[in-house]
């Protein structure tokens, strides 16, 4: 597969079906102009007339110029978005049941909209799945604009809705949702009584924003719904202090036999740092037996201490505090690997976390006994029609042909990519590679060039911050601990002059603009005037309303918005003299595609971009 690819082209598949498609683009584009001349009401009469012809037995298929059309003039009406011929691509890709890989800026929000208007003509429901409540809120507001001004209804599932609110959101024609609130609501919906119980319908067609994120790295994911077990926890500190006591040594890769016999003799247990696991040695097992008065651990009436013990060298030795975790006000919040990101009621499972707990000398919650579960993998299988988005979805093509039977269709950007890829960096030592790294700041910081510099843990970047201000350089600091600024500091990275640091970047739903973001700009201004942050909210909204306080809050918004648009427009002419973002790579991750997503922050609607990745010989992968 390799060898064909490398000779007819990663994209020749995707460039075949493209002009397959291209016909259809072509019927909706001439469509233009003749919709164009249609009234309001004539317009969105056309969502009837669609769900008429449909129950007449017209395939939907035969409507895809006309619904497309149709939306595409309703949502320059209604937000002067009119959306690009590779949008309508896009949108013809998703309904087709397939993945479209589009870069960052391209406006896949959009193109979700447009798929989800002709999906939903059918009545059976759309869901479009989004990674975290902001993003599906403020989508389904948007979006929901457009949808509601064409006759259809919007619903948004967030966290805290009770169980008629959920049912209400569900059985509107589209509906915005995170992965884990759908997930949760169908575990839910399997352990009812009654059927009238049920809050979802019969899952029909879902469209999965970042679907790499949710497919691949989550895909064994597993959601779990617990009761109350009855183990104690006292065991897992009492095992702690004794794993405390253990002398580990770490190997990259255990090569060989001989290998282990030797580490035997020497360490109390082998940490594999490619493999993320911790192996209690003979000579740890023996200390074990000594410390806890047995005569043979792996007797099976001492199953569950060689588990705690197993749990307790894992904690130890394998996971890390600021990479794996973060303990904050007296709890253990785990942090995406993928993302970056903290999650928010999510256990390691299998007493993982609860050793953790004791590692971290936090109060240790008692273990639960499982009630339900299920895997993103096996959930979004259920869908009848199963669709997705994203910047990077090549790097795991195959995979998503294996697992769910997906084809990856590559689309073109709406204007050329100009960004330079500059080759790795390569140096002897991790000191000598952050050395050129502040230079590297330095110089991009004296030309007025806004640089994101990626990092692979938090360690690394405070690390990193720590060297700036001894260097006097200010700068940004995005990580698992800032979570809460995470839409405002991205939002400005392409600011004249700036400096950001930030752990992995997939998924942050918010684009990096050059000059500066002025919806952000406005936001903090409203804060500036002690304008409460409920009204700055509705401010920002598109819900519909007719509360005067809002209305002034909304005029007010709207006016410091274009004034700041307005000061960035001309700002990002001296980020672009200047050479546009600069992203600047510190280490290589294990997954391609999350370089590609750091990578892909540069470059968005044609703007100009550079980006580099400085590595040592002593990096981890």
């Amino acid at each position: 597969m390799g060898l064909f690819k490398n000779i007819f082209g990663a994209n020749a598949y995707s460039n075949r079906e493209l002009k397959r498609i291209e016909p259809i683009k072509n019927k909706v584009l001439a469509l233009e102009e003749e919709y164009g001349k249609l009234s309001d009401a004539e317009l969105k009469g056309k969502t009837q007339e669609f769900k008429d012809r449909l129950a007449s037995g017209e395939s939907i298929d035969s409507m895809i110029p006309e619904a497309l059309a149709t939306v595409r003039e309703g949502a320059w009406r209604v937000l002067e978005k009119k959306p690009y011929p590779v949008q309508i691509i896009g949108a013809i890709v998703l309904h087709q049941g397939r993945i479209a890989e589009m870069r960052t800026g391209e406006g896949k929000t959009l193109v979700a909209c447009v798929a989800s208007y002709l999906n939903a003509l059918t009545g059976l429901g759309v869901h479009v799945v989004t990674v975290n409540d902001y993003l599906a809120k403020t989508q389904a507001e948007e979006m929901g604009k457009v949808l509601r001004w064409l006759g259809l209804t919007v619903g948004c599932i967030l966290h805290g809705l009770d169980n008629n609110q959920r049912r209400q959101a569900y059985s509107c024609d589209v509906t915005y949702a995170t992965n884990n609130e759908l997930g949760f609501d169908y575990l839910r919906d399997n352990m009812v009584t009654h059927k009238e119980e049920r809050v979802q319908r019969k899952p029909n067609f879902a469209i999965v924003d970042e679907v790499d994120s949710i497919l691949i790295d989550e895909a064994r994911t597993p959601l779990i719904i617990s009761g109350k077990g009855d183990k104690s926890t006292q065991l897992y500190s009492i095992v702690d202090r004794f794993a405390k006591t253990l002398t580990p040594t770490t190997v990259v890769e255990m090569d060989s036999k001989e290998d282990q016999d030797a580490l035997n003799e020497t360490a109390d247990y082998i940490i594999d740092e490619k493999a993320k696991t911790a192996t209690i040695t003979q000579r740890g097992v023996k200390k074990a037996e000594q410390v806890f008065n047995i005569d043979n651990l792996m007797d099976s009436e001492n199953l569950t201490l060689l588990h705690h013990i197993n749990q307790a060298i894992k904690a130890n030795g394998v996971m890390k505090n600021d990479i794996d975790y973060v303990v904050r006000d007296g709890e253990i919040v785990i942090v995406d690997e993928f993302t970056g990101r903290m999650m928010e009621g999510r256990r390691f499972n299998d007493g993982l976390h609860q050793a953790i707990e004791a590692k971290e000398g936090v109060k240790v919650k008692s273990e639960s006994k499982t009630l339900a579960t299920i895997t993103f993998q096996n959930f979004f299988r259920l869908y009848n029609k199963l669709s997705g988005m994203t910047g990077t979805a090549m790097t795991e093509e195959d995979e998503f042909k294996e697992i769910y039977k997906l084809d990856v269709i590559s689309i073109p950007t709406n204007k050329p990519v100009i960004r330079i890829d500059h080759n790795d960096q390569i140096y002897s030592s991790e000191k000598g590679k952050y050395s050129a790294i502040i230079e590297q700041i330095i110089e991009c910081n004296k030309k007025g060039q806004p640089i994101l510099v990626g990092t692979v843990s938090i360690e690394k970047s405070e690390l990193l911050s720590a060297m700036l201000k001894r260097k006097g350089i200010k700068h940004n600091v995005l990580n698992a601990k800032q979570h809460a600024k995470e839409a405002e500091i991205v939002a400005q990275a392409g600011k004249y002059g700036s400096v950001t640091i930030a752990t992995n970047m997939a998924g942050r739903g918010t684009d990096i603009m050059l000059g500066g973001n002025a919806e952000f700009l406005a936001r903090a201004e409203l804060r500036k005037r002690e304008m409460p942050e409920e009204l700055i909210t509705e401010a920002i909204g598109f819900a519909d309303t007719d509360n005067p306080e809002v209305i002034k809050a909304r005029k007010l918004y709207q006016e410091l918005f274009d004034r700041f648009n307005r000061e960035v427009k001309e700002k990002a002419v001296a980020v672009r003299e200047a050479g546009g973002l600069y992203i600047l790579g510190t280490e290589r991750h294990e997954s391609r595609r999350i370089d590609n997503q750091l990578r892909g922050r540069a470059g968005r609607q044609g703007d100009p971009g550079e980006s580099c990745f400085f590595l040592s010989v002593e990096d981890r992968y």
